[in-house]
């Protein structure tokens, strides 16, 4: 049997345990036995990236927010999809440990990811970051927690407020698009997203783009109306 190797362990800001697991050439990102991320399975995370990301090409500089560093797969389709030098991408990581782990245990996951000069990651909640937003960004991607329903950190619910997504509407340019992943779907969030004023779409992706296709993630597409 191939054993599973804890390869390092840190607490998030909020005092919650992580651990960074290897079995078998898979790595994965654990809190109190749950797995939250792994290297085998990311393609909707990239696919959110992608859907957020792609209309924006024809902008001479298009700016990103990316909520959750995590193991960099959400960022580095975001990198792709918009390769242009003059793109501009944030990064909001609450747990300095998790940039530390894509830029050494992680590295080989995304090669030169993070010395991409168009990268800036902040060590601070997404949500400080959108609050100090006025019509910045052209494209804001949620990959954290296991989306709107399921809180691992204690304030991330608050992104999924009324309130929260108000304050991303101040964040966002007219026509600019709030991406949201989500582990399941939720109608309740599909309604709020309305509620604030959003033209919404939301989206059954494959979870994985190798093994098996059957399970599906859900993808929020968000749009600011322009006025």
């Amino acid at each position: 049997m191939i054993p599973y190797v804890k390869i390092a362990e840190a607490t998030t800001p909020e005092g919650e345990p992580l651990e960074l697991i290897e079995h078998d050439g898979t790595f994965m990102i654990c809190s109190r036995g749950e797995q939250l991320m792994t290297s085998f399975s990311h393609g909707s995370e990239e696919t959110l990236a992608e859907l957020a990301c792609s209309p924006f090409q024809p902008v001479n500089q298009p700016k990103v927010l990316v909520g959750g560093l995590g193991m960099g797969y959400t960022l580095a389709a975001a990198t792709k999809a918009l390769p242009g030098k003059r793109a501009r991408f944030v990064v909001a990581e609450l747990t300095s440990t998790i940039e530390v782990w894509n830029r050494t245990h992680l590295k080989h996951l995304n090669p030169g990811l993070l010395d991409d000069e168009r990268i800036s990651v902040k060590i601070q909640p997404v949500q400080k970051i959108i609050r100090q937003a006025r019509a910045d960004y052209h494209a804001i991607l949620l990959d954290v927690d296991n989306g709107p329903s399921a809180f691992h950190g204690n304030n991330n619910n608050s992104l999924y407020t009324l309130e929260g997504l108000r304050e991303i509407q101040h964040a966002l340019k007219g026509g600019g698009i709030l991406a949201v992943w989500s582990a399941r779907r939720d109608q309740a969030f599909t309604k709020l997203l309305r509620k604030a004023g959003f033209d919404v779409s939301e989206n059954a992706v494959a979870a994985a783009h190798k093994g098996t296709k059957r399970r599906t993630h859900t993808i929020w597409l968000a749009r600011k109306k322009i006025y």
